[in-house]
């Protein structure tokens, strides 16, 4: 790579986290700085900084005098940030339906419309990822009319920190038969009928489906602690 150091660390950057995030690197492999910055054809420090940013993203593990790894997939942490998101998220909902307006309701509208009519994954069979910034904005549009900044920015966060076992368990797992436009739809159309008991009910299990499904995976493969508490109904 050539050019300035700022646009190389991005390129490179980008590159390992797509890799990352589509399951080209595995949960837990070692990120060695000599041989990216061969591959590369770029300084370690270079790489080092491409490796900080993953870092700071959650999405690698920096750990001293050791390097960078790939997070590992972690079953005690998939079921702690699954509990915490149902305690926060259907409480959001439930207050957004109570108190959205009018333009609470436009925002799930349009942007459940861009969501539904964006393809998950291209032709190669690799995810879109035009895909999860939509699906993001329909689920932030979702809780953005419960009044209260705080508790959407902490929904928002840990809606955040699920994306990496989110990708996971796309590539991972073997879960064909599950219809997540049809979810989504369901979605839109309990808040716009303002059902929150409901909605709160189909909230809950389109959360904790995917992790659900990567705690199978863990058990099934041994590749995670499996010592959790139950996220299942």
């Amino acid at each position: 790579m050539s050019g300035p150091a700022t646009t190389r660390t991005g390129e490179v950057f980008d590159v390992l986290r797509s890799e990352l995030l589509d399951g080209g690197l595995a949960p837990g492999q070692k990120l060695r700085m000599v041989e990216l910055a061969d591959r590369f054809r770029v300084s370690q420090s270079v790489v080092r900084e491409a490796l900080t940013r993953l870092a700071e993203q959650g999405l690698a593990v920096a750990t001293p005098q050791r390097g960078f790894r790939v997070r590992e997939l972690s079953v005690q942490d998939i079921a702690d940030l699954t509990e915490s998101r149902v305690q926060i998220e259907p409480a959001a909902m439930r207050l957004a339906i109570e108190r959205g307006d009018v333009r609470w309701e436009t925002d799930v509208l349009a942007t459940h419309h861009i969501l539904e009519r964006t393809p998950v994954t291209r032709d190669d069979g690799t995810v879109n990822e035009e895909w999860p910034v939509h699906h993001r904005d329909f689920h932030r549009a979702l809780l953005a009319g419960c009044g209260n900044a705080r508790l959407a920015a902490i929904a928002q966060s840990l809606r955040d920190s699920a994306e990496l076992y989110r990708r996971w368990y796309w590539v991972l797992t073997n879960d064909h038969q599950r219809d997540i436009a049809a979810e989504h739809r369901r979605l839109k159309e309990l808040a716009l009928a303002r059902d929150a008991d409901v909605a709160v009910e189909v909230l809950t299990e389109h959360i904790e489906r995917a992790p659900r499904q990567l705690i199978a995976y863990a058990r099934e493969h041994g590749v995670a602690n499996l010592h959790e508490p139950s996220i299942s109904h």
